[in-house]
C-alpha cells in the first residue's frame, strides 16, 4: 500500500489497535522476529504513520488512518512531482536538440544555439549577464567543481546583483561536505542572493530573465556541451522544474554536518525504507559495510532504533 510493506502494514494495524504496545508484545503477537518489527516501525515513522509520543519518552504512537493515508499520498505526489520534473527537462533537451539539427533556408532566426567547451558555456553565461536586469535562476550540480569555475562566477552575479537584479540558486543537500561550492554559496548569500538546498536537485540550468536559458545537452556527460534557448516554452517549462524545485528547497544549514557524505546517504536511503541490501547495491557498498555504518551511527547518537538515530542526526543538524 503505497510505498509499505506488508509486516509494516501489520505492526500499524496492530499499534491502531493498541497504542501503547512494545517491541517484545508486537513481535509475539504478529509472530515476527525483532529486527523485522523494529524495521517496521523506523519506516512507519519515516513515513509518517507513527510520531513520538506526547507522554512517554521514547515512545510512539499511531496516527489516524485518515491523516497518515493523506501523508502517504502527498508522498507519493513528490515523487511523481520529481519524475515530471525530469520528464520536462527531458522533453526540453529533446525539442532543443531537434531544432538545432533542421536546416529550412527561410527559417526564422533561430532560437537555439549549441555551446560546446566550458570556455564556450562560460563565455555565454557571461555576456547573457550583462543584459540580465530582473532576476538569474540556478542550478548549481552535484559533487565537487573546480574552484576555478565558481570563482569565475563571482563577478558575473556580483553585476547582476549591483544592477538590482535578484539571483536564486539551488544547491544539493550535500553543499556541506564541499568547501569550495560552500564557500561559494556563503558568498553568494552576502552579497544578496538567495540560496536553498534539496535533496532532489533538477538538472543544472540557468535561466536569465526568464527569456532565455542554458541547460547541458546531456546531464549526464558535460562532455557533451550545453544547449542556448530564446524558445518561450521550454523557457517557461524549465522555469517551472525551477520553482518547483525551489518551493520545497530549505535555506542551506549553519552547522556543518558531522556525518560523512556515505554515512549520510545510508541514513537518507534507509529511510525512505529501503533495505539494507538495497542501500549497498544503491551505493555500490557491501552488505557488511552498510550494517557497519548505521551501528556506529547508533553507537554515536546513542540511538535504541534507526529511527532514533535519524530523528536525533536531524535535531543535530546532521542531514
Amino acid at each position: 500500500m503505497l510505498g509499505l510493506r506488508t509486516d509494516d502494514e501489520r505492526v500499524y494495524l496492530a499499534m491502531l489497535t493498541t497504542p501503547d504496545r512494545g517491541v517484545s508484545e508486537l513481535c509475539r503477537e504478529l509472530d515476527l522476529p525483532e529486527a523485522a518489527v523494529r524495521e517496521s516501525l523506523d519506516r512507519l515513522a519515516d513515513f509518517t504513520l507513527l510520531r513520538p509520543s506526547l507522554t512517554a519518552d521514547g515512545s510512539y504512537r499511531p496516527v489516524a488512518p485518515q491523516v497518515g493515508l493523506e501523508a502517504l499520498l502527498e508522498r507519493q505526489e513528490h515523487k511523481l512531482a520529481l519524475r515530471r520534473q525530469e520528464l520536462a527537462v527531458s522533453r526540453a533537451v529533446l525539442a532543443l536538440s531537434m531544432a538545432d539539427c533542421r536546416e529550412e533556408p527561410d527559417a526564422q532566426p533561430a532560437t537555439v544555439e549549441h555551446l560546446v567547451g566550458a570556455d564556450a558555456i562560460h563565455s555565454r553565461i557571461e555576456v547573457l549577464s550583462h543584459g540580465t536586469d530582473i532576476e538569474c535562476l540556478t542550478v548549481m550540480p552535484a559533487g565537487a567543481q573546480p574552484q576555478s569555475c565558481l570563482d569565475a562566477r563571482r563577478p558575473t552575479d556580483r553585476g547582476i546583483l549591483d544592477r538590482g537584479g535578484r539571483i536564486r540558486t539551488l544547491f544539493h543537500d550535500s553543499l556541506h561536505d564541499d568547501p569550495v561550492a560552500g564557500g561559494y554559496a556563503a558568498w553568494l548569500a552576502e552579497a544578496g542572493g538567495v540560496v536553498r538546498t534539496t535533496a532532489s536537485l533538477p538538472p543544472r540550468l540557468v535561466v536569465m530573465d526568464r527569456r532565455v536559458a542554458v541547460l547541458p545537452l546531456d546531464p549526464a556527460d558535460p562532455g557533451c556541451g550545453a544547449l542556448c534557448t530564446t524558445e518561450r516554452g521550454v523557457v517557461a517549462a524549465l522555469v517551472a522544474v525551477f520553482e518547483h524545485s525551489w518551493a520545497t528547497a530549505v535555506p542551506p544549514n549553519p552547522h556543518p554536518s558531522r556525518l560523512t557524505a556515505v554515512e549520510r546517504d545510508v541514513l537518507r536511503l534507509l529511510g525512505t525504507g529501503l533495505t539494507d541490501e538495497a542501500v549497498g547495491r544503491h551505493l555500490s557498498i557491501s552488505l557488511r559495510t552498510v550494517r557497519r555504518h548505521m551501528s556506529a551511527l547508533m553507537e554515536r547518537l546513542d540511538a535504541g532504533s534507526r529511527f532514533e538515530a535519524g530523528l536525533k542526526a536531524a535535531r543535530n543538524g546532521w542531514l
